[in-house]
Order: C-alpha cells, then sequence, then structure tokens
C-alpha cells in the first residue's frame, strides 16, 4: 500500500521561507513521478512543481525562481524548498505520486497523473 505524507507548513511573514517535506511508503520514489500542488480556499486546486525522472521538472509560472523541488531517493523523501513566499502562495499544500511506468506518455503536471495523495500541510504567508 502506497502512502505519502507532507509535513514542513507552518505560518511565516511575506519575503520568508519554508520548506515542505513528503515522506513515502510503498514506493521506491527514485522510481516515481512526484508533485506538489496546492489549493487555496475558494480555488481550485493547481500544480506548483512536479518532478519526473532525472531530467524533467516543471513549476508553475507563480512559483519559478521562487520556488525548487528536489528529491533524496536513500531516504525517499521529496522536498520543495520556498523562498520569498507571498501571501498568494497560501494554501493547502499536498505531495502527489505514483510509479514511473505509469507515465511513459503521460502528463507529468496534471493531477490525473497521480493516484497517491498526501492529506496535506498548510501554508500560510502573512503580509
Amino acid at each position: 500500500q502506497v502512502q505519502v505524507e507532507e509535513s514542513g507548513g507552518g505560518l511565516v511573514q511575506a519575503g520568508g521561507s519554508l520548506r515542505l517535506s513528503c515522506t513515502g511508503s510503498g514506493l521506491t520514489f527514485d522510481d516515481a513521478i512526484m508533485g506538489w500542488f496546492r489549493q487555496a480556499p475558494g480555488k481550485e486546486r493547481e500544480g506548483v512543481s512536479c518532478i519526473k525522472g532525472r531530467w524533467y521538472r516543471y513549476y508553475a509560472d507563480a512559483v519559478l525562481g521562487r520556488f525548487t523541488i528536489s528529491k533524496d531517493n536513500v531516504e525517499n523523501t521529496l522536498f520543495l524548498e520556498m523562498n520569498s513566499l507571498k501571501p498568494e502562495d497560501t494554501a493547502m499544500y499536498y505531495c502527489a505520486a505514483d510509479y514511473f511506468s505509469s507515465c511513459y506518455n503521460c502528463d507529468y503536471v496534471q493531477m490525473s497523473s497521480y493516484t497517491y495523495w498526501g492529506q496535506g500541510t498548510q501554508v500560510t504567508v502573512s503580509s
């Protein structure tokens, strides 16, 4: 059974930084597609940053240059380093994962490409 769990959210002032972590079981992160998605109150869930294999990275325009996605395949942990945070980054952040083999030709940026989701971690940025 695959499970992923986020941590690292919190309250931070605008301009500050946070690092989100996503740990998992039942799935080897080295052999997975993984992503961070977020949902603000009253808005649809949206992609923030995704990773596929060794070379493919996606960043939403709104976070490009401020957020960095990375993986520790030994510790089976996904990270999202968030810098220069803005109030509009306030949202519930979700980690998502699926097997690499299920996504040879899929769009790894789309939520529909992911089967396994965490419960989310809240990020609140005050102005």
